[in-house]
């Protein structure tokens, strides 16, 4: 068996950040200390490439993710509910009937999404064809909204919009 003793002779070691580990031929961690002119000039360029990748402050009329923000038009059509939130209205009246000392909606929650992950596909049919129906209501009135934006039957004045 080799004799393992520390093989440290000769090499500072130090426990501040300027230490780099390398291996040496025989697979052995070898630390070596990094000069002080080399740490400063990582810093500058590190600094510099910082700024360039920093974001810039987000302008007027944009969110923090660069998209702008759109004035939602009070007369178009919402977008209906999936067939999950039709299923979580029904089940979230049972179970606060069943569990009155519940009033978490996090903890119904949770129990809706256990409930329709086990459900089958004949049990959840009903609040599919409840929410494609409510979808094909939508798909008309966006279309009429999208007929009457388009004829300009729907316009506003902008003193109209400053007051809502």
């Amino acid at each position: 068996m080799p004799n393992k003793k520390s093989s440290n002779r000769g090499k500072s070691v130090s426990s501040s950040p300027a230490v780099n580990a390398a291996s040496n031929e025989r697979g052995r961690m070898v630390l070596r200390v990094k000069s002080s002119e080399k740490m400063k000039q990582l810093a500058l360029l590190s600094r510099e490439s910082e700024e360039e990748w920093r974001p810039k402050s987000v302008k007027k009329g944009q969110t923090a993710r660069g998209k702008k923000n759109v004035k939602l038009d009070a007369k178009m059509p919402k977008k209906p509910p999936t067939a999950f939130f039709y299923f979580l209205e029904d089940f979230r009246k049972d179970y606060q009937e069943r569990n009155p000392d519940v009033k978490s909606m996090r903890d119904i929650g949770k129990a809706c999404g256990e409930k329709w992950k086990t459900m089958t596909y004949e049990e959840k049919v009903h609040y599919y064809d409840l929410a494609n129906e409510k979808r094909r209501e939508f798909d008309k009135a966006m279309a009429e909204y999208i007929k009457r934006k388009e004829s300009g039957e729907d316009e506003e004045t902008e003193d109209d919009s400053e007051f809502k």
